[in-house]
């Protein structure tokens, strides 16, 4: 896909060639697979020859981006939609709905996830001596940006080093460097800062959410996080549902019937047995709101995926 906006004749020339050098990248690693966690640390392929079904999960810190194809994410009340000229960004965990919904065998969905860690972003905003932002206010911690050529070619150069496996304990922590660099002074760059800076209202919100992701099989009590983070409850509510879209119950919830349904599956444990290991106390309550996420009641919805992994990989 080209794109001209904002790039005279020569840079789209070097466009073109990154996307398409970035996409042959992704299908020659991912052949006969649809995902593919690479030598490189953070980095994982995506490779879908038809549109997916949407799928449930959490999306880590991290940029993804789309060499060819086209893919959706959905939160509770909000969709976007990226492809080879838009990134997206999430610098919090988040539960999400996400579907390829551009691919076909001629031109499959090729797409990457690269993780980044918030001590990271923080850590280079101190070096390259980025300010804080100056608004306050507490934004989506999910978005769409417009990719730009120089972040396109250092993420294309990071792939590369695929091909260069001596290289990638070198090489490859500069380009991750250079990618959040780019990211930070780039479109989506305050949101990615007020995280990113300690003592704001973001970073504290964001600090509360990783708690609660490691610590979600235990009891919640919303004022506990709220003093944790330094605000009144009602205002941390509503700093945390306007960077996540969920309430903090909503997001725990979330976390304990996605990891229920993992080990289900993993462990093959019965849905009882994995409604108390998440810190579940009622097993019908479990089933009652796992249907609800899931489409399916537990022991159905588990047939439903060994079904289709078993389809796969035959």
């Amino acid at each position: 896909m080209t794109k001209q906006k904002n790039l005279d004749a020569d840079e789209v020339i070097n466009w073109d060639v990154a996307l398409k050098t970035l996409a042959k990248t992704i299908a020659r690693w991912t052949t006969n697979r649809e995902v593919l966690q690479t030598a490189i640390p953070g980095l994982t392929f995506f490779h879908h020859n038809h549109p997916t079904e949407p799928g449930i999960g959490v999306h880590e810190p991290s940029v993804c981006v789309v060499a060819q194809g086209a893919k959706k994410i959905h939160l509770e009340d909000e969709t976007f939609i990226y492809d080879a000229n838009n990134y997206l960004i999430a610098s919090v965990h988040m539960p999400t709905i996400y579907q390829v919904i551009s691919a076909t065998p001629e031109e499959p969905y090729l797409g990457l996830l690269l993780k980044f860690d918030m001590r990271e972003l923080s850590q280079l905003m101190i070096d390259s001596n980025l300010p804080s932002p100056r608004t306050k206010t507490i934004e989506r911690a999910i978005a769409t940006g417009e990719m730009t050529l120089p972040l396109l070619g250092a993420i294309q150069r990071l792939a590369s080093l695929l091909d260069e496996p001596e290289s990638i304990p070198i090489l490859a922590p500069m380009l991750h460097r250079e990618i959040l660099f780019r990211l930070l002074n780039g479109e989506q760059g305050a949101r990615l800062r007020k995280i990113a800076s300690a003592g704001s209202s973001s970073h504290q919100v964001a600090r509360a959410i990783d708690w609660l992701r490691v610590n979600f099989c235990e009891q919640l009590r919303v004022e506990d996080l709220a003093e944790s983070a330094n605000m009144s409850p009602s205002s941390f509510h509503s700093h945390f549902r306007s960077m996540t879209s969920l309430s903090p119950l909503q997001y725990q919830k979330h976390l304990r019937l996605q990891e229920a349904r993992r080990i289900m599956l993993a462990e093959n444990l019965d849905a009882t047995s994995a409604a108390f290991r998440v810190g579940y106390e009622s097993s019908s309550q479990f089933s009652r709101e796992y249907s609800r996420l899931f489409g399916a009641p537990p022991l159905r919805d588990i047939s439903q995926l060994r079904r289709g992994a078993a389809g796969i990989t035959s």
